[in-house]
């Protein structure tokens, strides 16, 4: 059965092993998807949400650091919940559009809507409600774009796309970040922003029809049973659990050096332009992550292997959040960028076919992914909690890229604990 088999296609095609190539075009089109989902996400969080925040922090007496962190936690927190419940909602669909792509479209043009929202914020709670509900939105979209991989493409394959998937991913932080920047305030910025997510997952939706899930195939529902299909027991799937911890650590390294990157620029290095150093800064990071994600994971499927890539990836990553520590000037972060995007383009495509390998069950794709996907949403909720108390109280930035570091190095070694891939 091929990937762009025609609608009405049902089980058993949908719970199958994939076993033929996927096309060109269909990669292309599921990349532009999730690019446009980044793009989303990344506009507001490079960019606008810092600004929101500096300009609502004196009326809600906190520190714009503090306000910044409390609004993405909250909405990090959105996301941990809406992730793998979108996915077990689309392993579920029945309908003739399939399983996945009823969500997709759903969450982007909810997405869309929650953005005109969010710009238009004039209180502080109307930029908690906004953020909130795009993560809810877009979350929706993302587990069924990040599930219809484990759908359609052979585990021989999955390297390659991953790839592309994490090409587009950069390219979305990138594109949101230069509309935000470029838009000419924060209201455009948003609908901008809103646009691109609503028309990037048209090709997709439109042009590659989705299997479809028999009726016969779709678990009898009881909430008991809903809600007791999310616990994944370490104990009975411990490759899937230590492929979790893997990709927890190293995206909490991650995600401690983006948090307060434009105030780091500003505050720290007194840039002079703070946005566009940002911008700048995404965009080094982009150009050498975009010229290893899709080389690392097609180099991955050739040779059979994942582990290696992703312990030496982890590896240079926290070398690279290092060096931010020790060498506090423009000329280090940039070169600190650039060679975190060569770390996090290996990494990138590669764990997630590593992810896509050691899921337990077809039928709970979608929620297995979701699940897994925790481990991108929660560091968005810790890193805050650990970055604010790092910076304002235990030594500034220094100690916080230390701290990163540390923490993402950890992530890269564990992974030799996984044992059912090479």
């Amino acid at each position: 059965m091929t990937a762009g088999g025609a609608a009405g296609t049902a089980s058993p095609g949908a719970l199958e092993e994939p076993s033929e190539r996927v096309g060109r075009g269909w990669t292309a089109a599921l990349s532009l998807a999730n690019g446009a989902i980044w793009v989303g996400w990344y506009g507001p969080l490079q960019i606008l949400l810092a600004q929101q925040s500096e300009r609502f922090a004196p009326g809600a007496g906190l520190s714009k650091e503090a306000l910044l962190a409390w609004v993405t936690g909250a909405g990090a927190v959105v996301s941990l919940v809406a992730n793998p419940l979108f996915g077990a909602v689309s392993d579920r669909t029945v309908s003739r559009y399939g399983r996945r792509t009823p969500w997709i479209v759903a969450g982007a043009a909810g997405g869309a809507l929650s953005l005109l929202l969010l710009g238009a914020a004039g209180t502080v709670w109307v930029l908690f409600l906004g953020w909130c509900l795009v993560q809810l939105t877009l979350n929706a979209a993302f587990a069924a774009v990040t599930a219809a991989v484990p759908d359609r493409v052979p585990r021989w394959q999955r390297g390659a796309v991953g790839g592309w998937l994490g090409a587009a991913q950069i390219l979305g932080v990138v594109g949101g970040t230069g509309l935000a920047t470029a838009a000419g305030g924060v209201g455009a910025g948003y609908a901008a922003c809103a646009v691109f997510t609503l028309v990037g997952v048209a090709p997709y939706v439109l042009r590659h029809p989705d299997l479809r899930l028999a009726e016969a195939d779709r678990p009898a529902w009881s909430w008991r049973g809903f809600a007791a299909g999310f616990r994944l027991s370490p104990r009975a799937h411990p490759d899937l659990a230590w492929a979790w911890l893997t990709r927890f650590l190293i995206n909490l390294g991650n995600a401690l050096v983006l948090l307060y990157l434009f105030y780091y620029l500003r505050d720290r290095l007194h840039h002079p332009d703070p946005e566009s150093g940002v911008l700048v800064l995404t965009a080094v990071n982009g150009v050498t992550l975009l010229a290893t994600v899709v080389a690392g994971g097609a180099w991955s499927d050739r040779t059979g292997r994942r582990k290696p890539f992703v312990l030496w990836s982890g590896v240079l990553m926290a070398a690279a959040t290092g060096l931010l520590a020790g060498w506090p000037t423009w000329t280090g972060a940039l070169v600190a960028a650039a060679l975190l995007g060569i770390g996090f383009g290996v990494f990138t495509s590669v764990d997630f076919a590593l992810m896509t390998d050691v899921l337990p069950a077809a039928l709970d794709r979608g929620k297995d992914l979701g699940v897994v996907n925790i481990a991108n949403s929660l560091p968005q909720v810790a890193a805050p909690a650990l970055a604010a108390p790092l910076v304002n109280h235990l030594g500034g930035y220094r100690t916080l890229f230390l701290v990163a570091a540390g923490i993402g190095l950890l992530g890269a070694v564990l992974v030799r604990r996984i044992r059912a891939v090479d």
